[in-house]
């Protein structure tokens, strides 16, 4: 039986969300009641402005983005990329695409449905920051799901429709409710708040406490 709910905001493209997702994962390793923990993962856009179908690559929109030269841009990915490699992740953030990411995160909600949602956010973030990929290419998404075992005919289905848009947009209203204005961002059985891709020890210890006030509540 559950005693420990942790819901993360997250974005398919966000650097930090996989790092943070990691981070989270070490902790997990060393919590004596992870077996308890069930996790919900919950959509969040970092750019919903940013115009569908357009694609870029991410060090040319980050460079628009805060104004800075693109030399300032390659440090500041490298800078990323080796905290990442610390958790066991390798970035290839130079041949990272920006997209919006609306339809990656129907997908993902579609996944929910089929018992993969972290399975699936997991894939996302993996195939943007690792591998290249245009997460908002139909044909892609229909792939990746499929790795999981989503039929490909489902995935085109909701990618033909907006199935699951209000889904997401719903994630996002109740992200701004919370007072969410960035991602990583996890709330420990709705009650304790960790923003961030805090170290391992900070969410363990974020852990312990969550858990503590539920055992005595029970």
């Amino acid at each position: 039986m559950s005693s420990l709910r942790i819901d993360i905001w997250s974005d398919v493209v966000c650097p930090w969300c996989y790092i943070g997702k990691r981070r989270l994962e070490s902790a997990l390793a060393r919590f004596e009641h992870a077996d308890e923990v069930e996790l919900h993962w919950h959509s969040f856009q970092l750019d919903p402005s940013h115009p569908k179908g357009h694609r870029e690559p991410s060090s040319d929109s980050l460079a628009k983005k805060i104004g800075a030269p693109h030399a300032q841009i390659r440090q500041m990915q490298q800078q990323v990329t080796d905290l990442a490699a610390a958790e066991g992740l390798t970035y290839a953030l130079d041949k990272s695409i920006s997209v919006n990411t609306i339809d990656a995160h129907r997908v993902a909600h579609l996944a929910a449905d089929h018992g993969l949602g972290g399975q699936m956010h997991e894939r996302l973030l993996s195939a943007h920051l690792a591998e290249g990929e245009i997460v908002d290419d139909p044909d892609t998404l229909v792939r990746l799901a499929a790795e999981l075992g989503i039929p490909e005919d489902e995935t085109r289905k909701v990618l033909g429709s907006d199935a699951y848009a209000d889904a997401v947009q719903a994630d996002i209203r109740e992200a701004r409710g919370l007072g969410i204005t960035g991602v990583p961002f996890f709330v420990l059985n709705r009650a304790y708040g960790v923003s961030g891709a805090q170290p391992a020890d900070a969410f363990l210890s974020a852990l312990r406490t969550a858990h503590g006030e539920a055992v005595t509540t029970r």
